[in-house]
């Protein structure tokens, strides 16, 4: 009897790229895949940031370079991809939650260029350069439940992620001959620094704690198995979906 193999998770040798990788959810991937073997090129907009998080990744051994990178910054993302990244995960992201009626067109605006419109060309920044180098890729994006659910305060951040969630559908259905895979990780709320102010407030707590069927808030770990999967072959057959990280918060 010949017995299938476990698809590997190793990384070695491949190029990746994470936005937003110097804190929080991002920092996460980033040691996911450099602990894989990876190749880490770590993004945000502050180089001094990036390079400490990259600094960090070194002095345990693992391969990572910083980069200073605007996402809203379209030329500066096309430019990134002079040589395509056989990985690519996005977790750059903004929030400015408020009621609806109370939302200033402003910060509108600002969640849109960041959460949609750039994580939009940085997509197709990856997928272009990927495809005419006629190499397999994965391109993935943190999202969120938001993509799948509405929230408190959060009318455009919710219209953000479900966006998100459109436009990977349909460019899975555009690059999926080319072996170019995109999908999206969905967490539910994980503890980081920008969710301090959400949980700085007792009754947000309570909401965020009655939602989650297990009884604990998220934490970075959660997602960096997810991030490690949908990065390796282990996850060659997936494409143009979304990963609920969610504690059983969509299960209602």
């Amino acid at each position: 009897m010949i017995l299938p193999k476990t698809p590997s998770f190793d990384l070695t040798g491949k190029r990746a790229l994470v936005t937003g990788g110097a804190t929080g959810i991002g920092l996460g991937c980033s040691v996911a895949l450099a602990q894989a073997g990876a190749a880490v090129t770590i993004a945000a907009r502050r180089l001094d940031v990036v390079e400490a998080a990259a600094e960090a990744l070194r002095a345990e051994g693992y391969k990572a370079t910083g980069l200073a990178l605007d996402l809203t910054d379209i030329e500066a993302v096309q430019t990134a991809f002079d040589a395509p990244f056989d990985v690519v995960v996005n977790s750059a992201g903004f929030a400015k939650h408020s009621k609806a009626v109370d939302t200033d067109p402003a910060d509108y605006d600002a969640v849109m260029d960041v959460n949609v419109k750039g994580a939009f060309f940085l997509s197709a920044a990856a997928g272009k350069a990927l495809m005419e180098a006629g190499k397999a890729g994965s391109i993935i994006h943190i999202s969120s439940q938001m993509g799948h659910v509405g929230g408190l305060e959060r009318s455009v951040y919710c219209a953000s992620k479900h966006a998100v969630e459109g436009f990977v559908k349909a460019m899975a259905i555009e690059w999926g001959k080319q072996n170019v895979r995109i999908n999206t990780i969905c967490p539910t709320f994980i503890k980081t620094p920008l969710t301090e102010q959400t949980f700085s407030r007792p009754e947000m707590v309570e909401w965020v704690l009655s939602k989650i069927k297990l009884p604990r808030i998220g934490e970075v770990e959660d997602i960096m198995g997810a991030v490690l999967f949908l990065a390796s072959d282990a996850s060659a057959m997936v494409t143009g979906t979304s990963m609920l990280i969610d504690g059983g918060w969509t299960a209602d």
